[in-house]
């Protein structure tokens, strides 16, 4: 394949094209080291050495400090190597490795994410934001079923009631309606939110 574009996109690394698409990029040593120059030919085996010794280490060594920077799902984790500007293929083995020690584990995720978050979010809001981090929604099911009831949307509610200060004696018909309006929002059923609130006067 011939070198048909040598871009720089940082004071020390390059965006390398070969024939006519974006391939990989590679500090200027490196350009260097495997004889990299607009317009000349760039062998498969120079392509696969470029790959193996450089690219996939570097991705490697990238997703496991990600990892160690915090807990993310498959999906973050394949969206920060792609930002990288790390080939598909690269971005691919790369998930393995970490996946095979361990290191990635959307279900594990997926289970801490719920806890964590139980008695604060109501399960409609926590599996919107699971959703969106790209967790299937299968593993977010099991999650739930897994964490049980613990720390469950009636607490939700309450700590929320705490925080706006809701003092059922004082309340008027319209605050709670407006209370009913924003816990909604929140995602929390009706029926849920009105057992807490009729509840709420015997705990205060």
């Amino acid at each position: 394949m011939k070198v048909t574009g040598i871009e720089p996109c940082s004071k020390t690394k390059y965006k390398i094209s070969l024939d006519g698409k974006f391939a990989f990029v590679l500090y200027k040593g490196e350009l260097s080291r495997f004889h990299i120059r607009e317009g000349e030919e760039l062998s498969e085996e120079t392509q696969q050495k470029i790959y193996s010794d450089v690219l996939l280490k570097r991705a490697k060594l990238r997703a496991l400090h990600l990892l160690s920077d915090m807990d993310r799902t498959e999906n973050a984790l394949r969206e920060k190597l792609r930002l990288g500007l790390y080939p598909q293929e690269i971005i691919d083995a790369a998930v393995e490795y970490v996946r095979s020690f361990g290191y990635l584990n959307d279900a594990r995720y997926a289970e801490n994410f719920v806890r964590s978050r139980q008695g604060i979010k109501s399960r409609r809001e926590i599996r919107a934001q699971l959703l969106q981090k790209g967790v299937p929604s299968e593993l977010i099911e099991d999650a739930f079923e897994a964490c049980g009831e613990e720390g469950g949307e009636a607490d939700a509610i309450r700590r929320l009631l705490e925080k706006k200060r809701f003092d059922p004696v004082c309340a008027d018909e319209r605050e709670i309606q407006r209370l009913y309006g924003y816990l909604a929002r929140k995602g929390f059923s009706y029926e849920t939110v009105r057992q807490v609130i009729q509840n709420y006067e015997v705990d205060a």
